[in-house]
């Protein structure tokens, strides 16, 4: 009799070990699991360095975290400051103008075809009325500044949890292969003789995106600042910057080269603002193009929009910091599957 309720005596314990240490990581686990992607995409680097420290690892993996932070984390600090700073003056000073009374619509939107002319009356229209400009202000400017901030608070907290990440990070790397071997130990001990090809799957896969997302950003932020800095838009390289980051989200760069666009035209420059829109359309976000074939799939076969909910998902389940671990996650996941099915079909 005892032996009949052994097993699931044990299992029920297993399972509330394992409910109780999830619980206790949870508020953690986000920051974990970018800590687990980041070493796995850069464990060449790392024994590279520890080869390079004559097996020093402490010294290699406080390199390796430290390069983190200066690389990453100190950017997005950066970042985060300045947008909520810019943002607040930035509201303000259109607020003051809005109070002022708008200027005339300015000649040259009456010539832009299609909506140039409504759009010219609509200005004088908004410019003549205060209550008109009243509405105008709390259904437009409101709504904006809080969303931005969002963003900044957003950012401010993925700068946390990377921080976070980091400090989890240098353990990692400091004790990864002997987790590695209790890892390579687990999955042979669920999964047989098919454990060293779905850990090689799991780490090319990894590697795929993570180069991938960072390779977008890198490209999308650099021709950015450089067409910023063409058409004379202040602050090139932190605009540059936050083109970079917000390149992991599909639908934010445009945010930021269509901002540029719009203060052009106000200003006058309607050459520079049709030009920053050309360089934003055909350049900026025509880097996804070549860059996400190139670099994710290059190792993997993802598809775009595996890629695309994994980042919209992770942002909402993880924060800012969901743009790197919901990617991934499906993409490991997509890229079993497949493994699974083929083994499968070949059987």
């Amino acid at each position: 009799m005892e032996k009949r309720f052994e097993n699931p005596a044990q299992l029920t314990a297993v399972f509330i070990l394992v409910g109780g240490c999830f619980w206790v990581l949870r508020p953690f686990l986000a920051a974990v699991l970018l800590a687990a992607v980041v070493c796995v995409s850069t464990w060449p680097h790392y024994l590279w360095l520890l080869r390079k420290t004559n097996g020093r690892k402490n010294l290699a993996a406080f390199t390796m975290t430290l390069s983190l932070a200066l690389v990453v984390i100190l950017p997005l600090a950066l970042l985060a400051y300045d947008l909520a700073d810019t943002v607040t003056a930035f509201y303000d000073v259109i607020k003051q103008t809005i109070e002022n009374g708008l200027p005339k619509s300015p000649e040259w939107l009456i010539r832009v075809p299609a909506f140039g002319e409504p759009l010219h009356k609509y200005w004088n229209l908004i410019a003549t009325s205060p209550a008109d400009m009243n509405a105008l202000v709390k259904r437009l400017l409101e709504p904006a500044k809080n969303f931005l901030l969002a963003g900044g608070i957003m950012l401010g907290q993925g700068v946390i949890e990377m921080s976070l990440a980091a400090f989890v990070s240098f353990f990692l790397y400091r004790d990864g292969v002997a987790l590695m071997c209790f890892f390579n130990t687990v999955v042979d001990r669920v999964l047989g003789i098919h454990a060293a090809n779905v850990i090689g799957i799991i780490n090319n896969t990894i590697q795929s995106v993570m180069y991938g997302l960072l390779g977008i950003s890198l490209a999308q932020g650099f021709v950015a600042a450089i067409g910023f800095a063409i058409a004379g838009v202040p602050a090139a390289m932190l605009l540059g910057v936050a083109t970079g980051l917000l390149a992991m989200i599909p639908i934010g760069p445009p945010v930021i080269w269509c901002g540029a666009a719009i203060w052009l035209f106000y200003q006058g420059d309607v050459a520079w603002g049709i030009f920053m829109l050309l360089w934003g359309f055909f350049l900026i976000s025509g880097v996804d193009n070549i860059v996400i074939p190139l670099l994710i799939s290059r190792d993997s076969n993802l598809p775009f929009i595996l890629i695309f909910l994994g980042v919209m998902g992770g942002i909402l389940a993880f924060g800012f910091i969901g743009i790197f671990i919901g990617p991934t996650l499906l993409a490991v996941g997509f890229s079993l599957m497949q493994e699974w099915a083929v083994r499968r079909k070949s059987g």
